[in-house]
């Protein structure tokens, strides 16, 4: 078991997606769980050539949030890894928990059935994908509070995995609060990849937060691939 404040965990935000190609309309944000675009298929690929030689060979552990643009940049980025862990018995952990924040079509997911059917995701395990996976209430919800104990159990569960090295592949919103607590708007760019650690371990922690700290360096910086996230539709990139 690793310690916590050991770890390395890598932070993707997915590629960019159908939704984002037009973007501050409203109609934008109607695709349900939105695919990726020709050009996050090329920016996922792209993802594949910067960490072909470091992070997918040395990476214990992938995760990957349920719904499609994670999910497809997963599969494009990061296949020499998926591949080297299911050779160890460690399938990519497609995780529900991991789902964007807001309740909109783009960022509801899919039923079970349509994910397992769709051949893109063959041999991917969707077993963790409850029925109220998509409902957007309870656990799911999209208020504040919800958003905030969501991104705890996050990084609760992260801190909990045996492995030292993780990469998980989520969404803008539910990065930042993940990272920062709340959504500060500051821009992830598509496909980036940012490295953080634990600030204490487990027992030390009293507030029960489990929070991140960045370490140096940025692995993958996808200049220029900025997209604005769901809940940034009107405002001003920051």
């Amino acid at each position: 078991m690793a310690k916590a404040t050991e770890k390395c965990i890598y932070l993707t935000r997915h590629a960019q997606a159908e939704h984002k190609y037009v973007i501050y309309t409203t109609a934008a944000f109607s695709f349900r769980d939105a695919p990726l675009t020709a050009l996050g298929r090329q920016q996922s690929a792209a993802l594949h050539e910067a960490t072909k030689d470091n992070i997918q060979w040395t990476a214990e552990l992938l995760v990957s949030s349920a719904l499609r643009r994670p999910l497809s940049t997963t599969v494009i980025g990061y296949p020499e890894l998926r591949k080297r862990l299911e050779a160890e018995g460690k399938n990519v952990v497609v995780l529900p928990q991991l789902q964007e924040c807001n309740d909109l079509p783009c960022d509801t997911g899919l039923p079970r059935e349509q994910l397992e059917a769709d051949p893109e995701y063959a041999g991917l395990d969707f077993s963790l994908l409850t029925p109220d996976w998509m409902s957007k209430r309870g656990f799911y919800a999209c208020d504040m509070s919800a958003l905030e104990a969501r991104a705890r159990w996050n990084r609760k569960w992260l801190r909990s995995r045996p492995e030292k090295e993780i990469v998980v592949v989520a969404h803008g919103d539910l990065l930042r609060y993940i990272t920062e607590g709340y959504n500060s708007h500051r821009m992830w760019e598509n496909a980036e990849v940012r490295a953080y650690t634990f600030l204490r371990e487990e027992e030390e922690d009293e507030d029960g937060e489990a929070w991140l700290v960045p370490l140096p360096g940025n692995p993958v910086a996808m200049e220029g691939s900025a997209s604005p996230t769901s809940s940034e539709i009107g405002l001003p990139l920051v």
